[in-house]
């Protein structure tokens, strides 16, 4: 029988029978696929040592997100040690893929519906509806948004609701602006697809979505500007998230004018863009800090504006990360850091627009070195057990001191007042739609099926099961035709009337009485 050579060690994975041998157990080796300032400074730091990816060697492994995919293959055939991490969930593409995560928001709000939460009740139908186009009162997280080409038909028929409307849409798994385009004619996304299907037949094979435009933005110096959040996952189930307080504004370079939905310097703020435009500002950057804008918001909205604007985007990501919960990968070698991309509108309203799983840490600025060299430092305070060595054992829970700028999303639970609200007016506020026709009509069809003869002085007990239980009134008087017929006009000549259940049996029941067989 022929012996095997050893199986070789691949990004750092050993195989089950023979484990790798450790240089020393006091110092922690780490390796990364990027080379930037704020991560190479930080593991410097802490006196860290960096060996190669497929030596096997490290304890950390800030990796890209396809090495990831990679050693977490189905068909590999090498496991991790428990001494291990990395920066990547196995399958965060949930998240980050576009038509994925609008798929999981949707099958979340639906269970959530199918379990009566209240989280899950909608305005009723005569309202209004926002820029976002969706009914929710909690869960409009994202704005109405179809997977293209698979819902076309569903799209068209939203479009004609609002001709005048715009849309937007984005490749599901393209980044930083890359494909990126504004509609407002179904013709010019039939142009858009025969272009790509033309010109890029590659890009044109995968999938896109198109969400409503959120056309009413809030507005800075009359320019539009997105929000940049890191938030910190370490485990699925439960939830470990948590929220880095220093998040970034990032502008755009001209002026917002809905009427030019080709300027895409107006109207997507990614850096990678407006870079390119002449107006483009080196020193800042287009960006402002989380806390220029409370402070802004403040002064200009009110006092208090900006904490209720943070309480918002906090249960917007929570509502995110429920959804692609029950869809993820949870190992305990695994922690990870999002980018979370967030517009607010003109009321104060946040919208989720993407999350990124692989959030760029390069710097473009001082304040931009800085803000990301802090996020680093704090991600591994959070991440790394009290020991200063990875252990999948570690229950992944930080001390108070290690969370520093992280705060911990809670689940999200209504307040009895939004609760009581929602149970007693939102069905008073349906009066005018169609569901209370359905008793009447329910009525009708089942007094159809009332027993045909009926014995003098009986009268219904109820009407939930097909009229059929009767009960026997003793001396009950029998009224004459000339009455019962007196009745039958009177009762035409009230048209307008409501025909409750009640006063239908009560009617048929004194025909009845008056003859045998009622017909």
């Amino acid at each position: 029988m022929p012996v095997l050579p050893p199986p070789l060690p691949i990004f750092g994975l050993v195989s089950r029978e023979k484990p790798w041998p450790r240089k020393s157990q006091q110092c922690v080796y780490y390796s990364t696929d990027c080379d930037k300032t704020a991560l190479i400074n930080n593991f410097q730091k802490r006196g860290w040592q960096r060996v190669p990816a497929f030596d096997g060697e490290w304890n950390l492994y800030w990796a890209y997100s396809q090495n990831c995919r990679y050693i977490f293959g189905v068909d590999h055939p090498y496991r991790m040690r428990s001494d291990q991490m990395i920066n990547h969930f196995p399958n965060s593409i949930e998240l980050s893929r576009k038509d994925l995560l609008v798929k999981n928001i949707k099958r979340y709000r639906k269970d959530l519906e199918r379990k009566g939460d209240a989280l899950a009740d909608q305005h009723p139908m005569q309202t209004k509806l926002g820029n976002g186009g969706t009914r929710y009162m909690h869960l409009d997280i994202i704005p109405i948004t179809f997977v293209l080409p698979s819902d076309y038909n569903l799209f068209v028929q939203e479009f004609h609701k609002n001709p005048a409307s715009t849309w937007i849409v984005k490749p599901s798994h393209k980044s930083q602006g890359v494909g990126i385009y504004l509609i407002n004619k179904l013709s010019k996304l039939k142009r858009y697809a025969y272009e790509a299907r033309k010109f890029y037949p590659h890009f044109h094979r995968d999938t896109c979505i198109i969400s409503k435009y959120i056309d009413n933005p809030l507005l800075i110096g009359g320019k539009k500007f997105d929000l940049r959040l890191y938030v910190l996952v370490t485990a699925f189930n439960p939830i470990k998230a948590y929220l880095y307080n220093e998040g970034f504004c990032r502008f755009c370079t001209q002026r917002y004018d809905q009427a030019e939905i080709d300027n895409v310097f107006m109207h997507l703020t990614n850096v990678s863009i407006q870079k390119n435009n002449k107006e483009y500002n080196t020193i800042h950057g287009g960006k402002w800090s989380m806390q220029n804008l409370c402070l802004y918001l403040d002064s200009i909205r009110g006092e208090g504006v900006s904490k209720q604007l943070s309480q918002r985007i906090s249960e917007t990501i929570r509502h995110s990360l429920d959804a692609v919960a029950p869809v993820m990968a949870n190992d305990r070698h695994c922690f990870e850091v999002y980018g979370y991309d967030i517009i607010i509108d003109n009321n104060l309203k946040p919208w989720l627009i993407e999350i990124n799983t692989s959030p760029s840490i390069h710097s473009t600025t001082k304040n931009d070195c800085t803000l990301k060299t802090r996020l680093i430092d704090n991600v591994l305070d959070v991440v790394i057990p009290p020991s200063g060595m990875p252990d999948e054992r570690w229950s992944k829970t930080p001390s108070l001191e290690s969370l520093k700028n992280f705060t911990l999303l809670t689940p999200i639970v209504l307040p009895k007042s939004q609760k009581l609200h929602t149970t007693t007016v939102a069905p008073s506020a349906l009066a005018g739609t169609a569901a209370p026709l359905q008793p009447r009509k329910l009525a009708k069809r089942k007094i159809k099926n009332y027993p045909k003869r009926l014995v003098d002085g009986a009268n219904s007990v109820t009407a939930s099961k097909g009229l059929s239980k009767l009960t026997l009134l003793p001396r009950t008087p029998t009224l004459s035709k000339p009455a019962a017929a007196q009745k039958k006009i009177s009762h035409i000549k009230n048209p307008g009337e409501p025909k409750t259940m009640s006063k239908i049996l009560s009617k048929r029941n004194e025909d009845a009485l008056s003859k045998d067989v009622w017909k």
